[in-house]
């Protein structure tokens, strides 16, 4: 089995190519450095980029392989999540090569491609489908915070999720009260290592309600009550970092707290963690000394399969091709709110 799987559901063009189960290879077209002056995502100018990426991205991709086009099986895109002319992209690309090589043709799940991605391991990434154990799983990014309970490999329900703001934004919107730039997270992440976590002391919404989901649009309002006061601290060499562990903190104690309460409350021996905020050093150490103190399993999604990429997208699509589930995409549409609740 020999797959082209092509990902551009928001800044980054992607395509890799999966052969058994393995990546043989994976290409990525960053759009961080374009939308950075507007510090966040313009649809129309990502559009534009993939537009201008996906062909060389593809045929890299091939190249990287040693494969042609003809030699592959199947294709396969990000039909959704995501938005919704970057997702037309990648979509229709996809459709077209499926259509003209006659192979099966398969719509994956962005949040699924990043829901089973600590299950893909290695160098090359591989997919481990027979280690996979019973797990809660936290998928944490720029637009997405959620909880699922995944019994078995497909086999998950949505348990928890953010009602506002999701982690990834929470952690963008503080950075950029504090002026750090963008992509802001990252930035925060660096210097909340050379800061103090209990310098100030910031809201954690909904950490001991008896339910699973999130809220961060309250840490956020508090952060900026907090600047308006106290402005000066902006430019303090000393307590920016001090303010970038503590509101880090924050937002780690909350998903950390609340994802190991759901766990021994299912009685599950294993977490996973995945998404472009599971990259955050912070947050992964928090979460390795809490399940190693209640003795439960930590499974991580690899850092190069953390971010947006085709790889994630193409191991799962193999998945869905080897559990037969319906491939005729040659004309189905791009589905932009497409919830993990709902059938592939």
């Amino acid at each position: 089995m020999r797959l082209l799987a092509i990902e551009s559901s928001c800044d980054e063009t992607s395509a890799a190519i999966i052969e058994d189960s393995s990546v043989r290879s994976v290409v990525i077209s960053s759009q961080i450095k374009i939308h950075a002056e507007y510090g966040g995502v313009v649809p129309e100018l990502a559009t534009r980029e993939h537009l201008a990426n996906l062909q060389p991205v593809v045929r890299e991709a091939l190249v990287q392989a040693g494969f042609a086009a003809s030699e592959l099986n199947a294709i396969c895109a990000t039909q959704g999540p995501g938005l919704p002319p970057a997702l037309m992209i990648g979509w229709k690309a996809a459709q077209s090569m499926a259509f003209a090589l006659k192979v099966p043709m398969i719509g994956v799940n962005h949040v699924e491609a990043h829901l089973y991605s600590p299950w893909f391991q290695g160098d090359p990434p591989r997919a481990y489908w027979e280690g996979f154990q019973p797990n809660i799983s936290l998928v944490i990014s720029g637009g997405h915070t959620l909880l699922a309970q995944v019994n078995h490999p497909l086999d998950h329900a949505i348990i928890g999720s953010t009602q506002d703001d999701a982690a990834g934004e929470c952690f963008d919107k503080c950075a950029k009260l504090l002026r750090l730039g963008y992509p802001g997270g990252p930035i925060m992440d660096r210097l909340a290592t050379q800061g103090n976590p209990e310098a100030y002391t910031f809201a954690r919404p909904m950490l001991n309600q008896d339910n699973h989901d999130f809220s961060f649009s309250g840490l956020k309002t508090s952060v900026r009550y907090f600047l308006e006061k106290h402005p000066e601290l902006v430019e303090d060499d000393v307590a920016l970092p001090d303010l970038c562990a503590s509101i880090q903190a924050a937002i780690v104690e909350v998903l950390v707290k609340k994802t190991i309460r759901v766990a021994r409350r299912q009685r599950l021996g294993c977490i996973t963690l995945s998404g472009g905020v599971a990259c955050n050093t912070g947050l992964r150490k928090a979460f390795q000394q809490a399940c190693e103190k209640h003795e439960l399993n930590l499974q991580v999604a690899p850092l190069n399969l953390c971010t947006d990429n085709a790889a994630m997208v193409g191991l799962l699509g193999e998945r869905y091709l080897q559990k037969a589930i319906p491939t005729n995409n040659w004309q189905a549409d791009i589905r932009p709110s497409w919830r993990l609740t709902e059938p592939a």
